[in-house]
């Protein structure tokens, strides 16, 4: 029997899972700006010295902690659906969501071939899940 709510609710989890990690690697990354300009002389001073600024810097901390909760919703999500398609199907939006978020910040917008590519690996992954 087919369970349309079942699947609802994995469709969800995959979208969901996919924006967390697709628009927040551009908040990331402006998040840790600045932490090339941290230099101590040796290497556990160095990383603590970056860990510090980091964990202590909100711009990183709070996108960072909406990425790893995508992850929960994605092994949540796991449960229900095949890896097989699981994978695909997130990695393919959560680039699309990246590259969305990042031209909403101001970064580059995708070439025509970008684009193309975007387009073919969203048409592949549709391929592989209806055959």
């Amino acid at each position: 029997m087919f369970d349309v709510a079942a699947l609802f609710q994995t469709c969800a989890g995959f979208i969901l899972t996919a924006l967390c990690w697709g628009f927040t690697n551009p908040f990331i990354k402006r998040g840790s700006e600045g932490l090339e300009k941290i230099k101590r002389d040796s290497w556990l001073g160095q990383t603590l010295a970056e860990a510090y600024f980091l964990f202590t810097n909100w711009k990183y901390v709070v996108p960072l902690a909406i990425n790893l909760s995508g992850s929960a919703v994605y092994y949540y999500t796991l449960s229900s659906a095949e890896i097989t398609i699981a994978v695909p199907i997130t990695n393919s939006l959560t680039l699309i969501f990246t590259l969305l978020a990042g031209t909403l910040l101001g970064e580059p917008a995708p070439t025509r071939k970008e684009l193309i590519g975007m387009f073919l690996v969203v048409s592949g992954v549709a391929l592989c899940i209806t055959s």
